[in-house]
């Protein structure tokens, strides 16, 4: 792969880097800060508004690792060992008498006066039950300690920190019922334009069905955010004008299409009217044009409207800008290089992000490319970055974002 040239500006067109890093430090200048306490069965996908801070040691005493034998070395010489007690996990434990070994099974407490477990596999229980160990043992062997997890009073998890089943699962092993997490963003999507109709009406002369505001209000309630769905715009100024009035106190309008400098441009004028918005021509394909500013002081995006660079700009750029204002720090996708499985001979100046997929661990791409054809993003696992001013032959390396990084 030929050599890109560092993040710059290059012509009118902003590279993607420099892109995320506005948006990111305007998320950063607005955050979001009210919280409200959930149930911990509620709180998947929202984020943190509070460090996680552990009430108790996990585990809370030492306990066995094992099904077998706890006893303390320091009181065997190598003799067969009487059991004096059995213990089971939930159960409280008998100090452990000199001279035996307890019977205990996987998370069951340790005796106090046991210093070491032997599974049972290693051990031979004589006719008489009592126990022989016959290989070499040590102390704290099989036994998880007290606090091994964690201690009290220290940090488990961070605030702005996306809570998951696995977040869920640990908040759960402190005895955490309920967690306190950033308010939803409350975000107005919209989209424009007198060719767009709603999914089930019957398609007039030069319309389309409306697929960007299905799409989008779907990902931002997997991202925990609260929707407003503004509908579809006209191409007729007081409507856009009243429409816009009756959206309320919102946290972000997001807009697909129609956002221009153009005359026939009615969002924009009405944005603009209350607000103020630049353009940005971004080096990115699919997704060159995006909008950022304000409308009576709530933050507005403005996609492009062809599908496949609605959703590459919405995974690449909004996604993260939305994380950042509820705090969160890790908000690009998780990116790893892959060998090509195919030829790009004619390198661009805008960075490309091909809808593809693994096959026997290479990237392959959709064989259209168009910006308007999603099915090549319902076909594909991922995005294929191909740099700008890059040429590739197969097996020359890329850069693959899996769906299943940005989707959630």
């Amino acid at each position: 792969m030929k050599p890109v040239a560092k993040p710059g500006r290059t012509g009118e067109l902003m590279p993607v880097e420099v892109a995320l890093e506005q948006l990111l430090a305007l998320a950063a200048a607005a955050p979001i800060r009210d919280s409200e306490s959930v149930l911990l069965a509620a709180s998947e996908g929202r984020v943190l508004a509070d460090d996680l801070v552990a009430s108790l040691d996990l585990p809370p005493w030492p306990n066995s690792a094992m099904d077998g034998y706890a006893f303390n070395l320091a009181d065997w010489s190598g003799e067969p060992l009487p059991v004096s007690q059995r213990i089971f996990a939930g159960q409280a434990p008998e100090p452990l008498m000199p001279g035996t070994c307890a019977r205990i099974f996987t998370g069951a407490p340790i005796p106090a006066g046991a210093n070491c477990v032997e599974m049972q596999e290693n051990a031979q229980v004589q006719a008489d039950e009592r126990v022989i160990f016959v290989q070499a043992l040590r102390e704290g062997q099989n036994i998880r300690p007290q606090g091994q997890e964690t201690k009290v009073g220290e940090t488990v998890l961070p605030a702005g920190t996306r809570i998951g089943p696995i977040e869920q699962g640990l908040a759960a092993s402190l005895g955490c019922a309920t967690l306190n997490v950033i308010r939803r963003v409350k975000v107005a999507v919209l989209s424009t334009g007198d060719e767009l109709i709603e999914p089930g009406e019957s398609l007039g002369p030069g319309q389309i069905y409306n697929s960007n505001r299905v799409l989008l209000c779907s990902w931002l309630k997997r991202l925990g955010c609260e929707v407003v769905d503004a509908g579809i715009l006209p191409d007729d100024l007081p409507t856009t004008r009243r429409r816009l009035a009756e959206l309320g106190a919102v946290d972000l309008i997001l807009s697909t299409g129609g956002v221009s400098v153009g005359e026939a441009d009615f969002l924009g004028i009405a944005l603009r009217e209350a607000g103020e918005l630049a353009l940005w021509k971004l080096a990115i394909k699919p997704g060159k044009p995006l909008i950022f500013g304000h409308y009576r002081g709530v933050p507005v995006i403005g996609l492009p409207g062809n599908p496949a660079s609605t959703l590459v700009t919405f995974a690449l750029l909004a996604r993260p800008y939305l994380l950042r204002r509820q705090g969160v720090q890790a908000v690009e996708p998780l990116k790893f290089q892959v060998p090509a499985g195919f030829i790009w001979a004619k390198p661009g100046n805008r960075r490309e992000y091909l809808r593809g997929r693994l096959d026997q661990g290479r990237a392959v791409i959709y064989k259209n490319q168009s910006s308007g054809v999603l099915r090549s993003a319902a076909w594909a696992e991922g995005l294929v970055e191909v740099l700008e001013g890059s040429t590739l032959t197969e097996g020359d390396w890329v850069g693959f974002i899996p769906l299943s990084e940005v989707l959630g």
